[in-house]
C-alpha cells in the first residue's frame, strides 16, 4: 500500500503540520476525492473534521477538484489549479490528475473544518517529545 505525506492546515492559527501516513490512514483516504470530509479519528484527532483540499502525484502533477476519476489527462487550461497565466487570454495544454485519491499520489493537502476539544498543536507536541 502507498504511503502519503499529508499537510494538514489549521485555518484558525495559520499553522500547518506534516503527517506521514502509513497503511491505516492511507486505507481510509483511498477512493476519497478532493473536497470530501473525513473524521479526525482516522488521524487520532478526536472530534475533528478534516477536508481534503488538494493532492500531488509522484511526478509533481496536481489534482483538480473538477476532474473526476484517477487518470492523468492533458487539458487546455486558462486558469485554475495547474496553471497560472502570465497574460490575459493565455491558454496552455497541461497535465493534471483526477480528483480521486489513489496509490499514485505522494502528497495530500487538507484543512481542519471542525475542531475537537483538545488543541491540535498539543497532538504534535506530544509526538515530538516521544521521539
Amino acid at each position: 500500500m502507498a504511503d502519503f505525506n499529508i499537510v494538514l492546515s489549521e485555518p484558525k492559527t495559520g499553522a500547518s503540520y506534516k503527517i506521514e501516513a502509513t497503511s491505516g490512514i492511507t486505507g481510509a483516504l483511498m477512493g476519497k476525492s478532493i473536497g470530501d470530509e473525513i473524521t479526525g479519528d482516522v488521524f487520532g484527532f478526536a472530534g475533528y473534521t478534516i477536508q481534503i483540499t488538494g493532492a500531488t502525484d509522484k511526478t509533481g502533477i496536481p489534482a483538480r477538484k473538477d476532474l473526476p476519476g484517477v487518470a492523468r489527462r492533458r487539458l487546455l487550461l486558462s486558469k485554475g489549479v495547474g496553471f497560472k497565466p502570465t497574460y490575459d487570454g493565455q491558454r496552455v495544454r497541461k497535465s493534471v490528475r483526477g480528483a480521486e485519491i489513489n496509490s499514485d499520489f505522494v502528497q495530500i493537502n487538507a484543512k481542519v473544518v471542525a475542531y475537537g476539544e483538545k488543541d491540535l498543536k498539543s497532538y504534535f507536541e506530544t509526538a515530538e517529545t516521544a521521539e
